[in-house]
């Protein structure tokens, strides 16, 4: 297909051919496993047609507009549903049960939704923010329509809600929220603007677990997808791309240049939470950990590290460990400002936490303990596919994480949510005290799973 088509240089032709002898198969972690360019090549995308580019939206309510529209010409549905379906992936509003006392804006990863934040909002609705959400161009209709988009695209709807929210709350403080590409996004902007109040960065994708990512733009042009875009792989879910055009990587990579340039220039000096699960399939999690030490300078700045202790003998010293274990049960738990919990649990068939799993609550309807939606899906044989697809019993994990006599699908969901509630609103100044808490998590905050439901009893929600 490469060598056929015109418009191709020899340069590119030849940089794809020596991306397939370096094996890129494992270029791509997000993507995951095994990636086989050749038939990546023989496909071809089945969502033709070319996404008009976003026009200007600089109120929420232009942008929730827009969005509507693209959803409702462009989206492949998944679900009998359709019109849950497009809530779903909809920029949404929580309003606070009184007048803002400042705002939220939340910013979702590559191939995800606006529903990546369905837990955390509501609870920054109930102290008092209006908390908005965004739907970042390429995302919520079908994967192809990410072949076209640019980092640029991004940062403009970001730019243009932020401002948006800052008119709205006025002289309150505005925080921001990324997920994973978002936290770049987010990072990057905020660096760039001191009237951000703070930071929560879930999964920030500083830098990917792998060394070939710097190559997604030489490769977007000639190999425009790394997986099968056919019908013997699904391509989405309700809520999320299960399949990501080359050049939504190359963004991605784009986005973390920027972010890690932004910290490189100047640290983060105002008060910031960073989540990180220790075997994250995506993010070189090391980094973010080394990063967060010397670059997120003020004092009341966090990170949760879901994992081994700095210290510990290992994964074995808190292998019995459950959800609800106190931070004195992990070493070093509480030294410094790098909070600890246990990743493998046991008792809930957790063998690690996921890059995606930290985000949600236990009781969330798709994603929770209960939830409708498994995703099967997670770099493991045909046949263990097949056994959790037909509702065998499984274990949960990262994406590709194996182990002799055990069926992994993703963990979706996150027992100490209600813990890392806590500790979010510690660190943002939100937790009834005058300033931020210097320590530990507030005390009512315990690390057990959570029992609230994903939506706010106090915080109504405009759809």
């Amino acid at each position: 297909m490469i060598g056929g088509e015109s418009g191709r240089t020899p340069r590119s032709v030849r940089m794809a051919n020596r991306v397939r002898r370096l094996g890129t198969a494992a270029m791509i972690p997000v993507a995951a496993g095994l990636i086989v360019l050749a038939s990546a090549c023989s496909v071809t995308a089945r969502h033709d047609a070319v996404a008009p580019r976003p026009s200007i939206a600089p109120t929420f309510a232009a942008h929730r507009a827009e969005a509507l529209a693209a959803l409702e010409g462009r989206r492949r549905y998944v679900s009998a549903d359709m019109r849950a379906e497009t809530e779903w992936n909809l920029p949404r509003e929580w309003r606070p049960a009184g007048t803002p006392r400042g705002g939220a804006l939340l910013v979702h990863g590559l191939g995800d939704s606006p529903w990546s934040f369905v837990d955390i909002a509501p609870r920054l609705a109930e102290r008092g923010l209006l908390v908005r959400t965004v739907l970042l161009p390429g995302h919520g209709t079908a994967p192809a329509d990410l072949m076209g988009v640019t980092l640029e695209d991004w940062q403009r709807v970001l730019r243009e809600q932020a401002a948006a929210l800052r008119d709205t709350v006025g002289e309150g403080p505005l925080y921001l929220g990324g997920f994973s590409t978002g936290a770049n996004l987010v990072l990057d902007y905020a660096q760039a603007h001191p009237e951000v109040a703070g930071l929560l960065l879930v999964s920030p994708a500083l830098r990917s677990g792998s060394r070939w990512e710097w190559l997604t733009p030489w490769l977007a042009p000639v190999v425009p997808w790394l997986l099968s875009t056919g019908d013997d792989r699904p391509q989405q879910t309700p809520v999320r791309y299960l399949n990501t055009p080359t050049n939504g990587f190359a963004q991605y990579y784009r986005s973390n240049v920027a972010a890690r340039a932004a910290l490189n220039a100047r640290p983060y000096d105002k008060p910031a939470l960073l989540i990180v699960a220790e075997h994250d399939s995506v993010v070189d999690s090391h980094y973010v950990r080394q990063v967060f030490g010397t670059r997120f300078t003020h004092p009341a700045s966090r990170l949760i590290w879901y994992g081994a202790g700095e210290g510990n003998a290992g994964a074995d010293a808190v292998v019995n460990a459950s959800a609800s274990a106190s931070a004195d049960a992990v070493p070093n738990a509480g030294a410094g400002r790098v909070l600890v919990r246990p990743d493998r649990l046991p008792a809930e068939r957790i063998s690690q936490f996921s890059h995606m799993g930290v985000l949600f609550s236990d009781a969330n309807p798709l994603y929770g303990r209960q939830g409708s939606l498994r995703l099967c899906l997670n770099g493991q044989e045909p046949a263990e596919y097949r056994r959790c697809v037909d509702g065998g019993e499984v274990w949960y994990s990262d994406w590709g994480y194996r182990e002799p006599g055990k069926v992994h699908a993703r963990l979706t969901y996150n027992p100490y949510f209600a813990w890392q509630t806590g500790v979010m609103l510690s660190v943002l100044g939100l937790d009834g005290s005058a300033a931020p808490v210097p320590g530990l998590a507030p005390t009512t905050a315990a690390a057990t799973p959570s029992a609230a439901a994903p939506s706010a009893a106090s915080a109504t929600t405009s759809q």
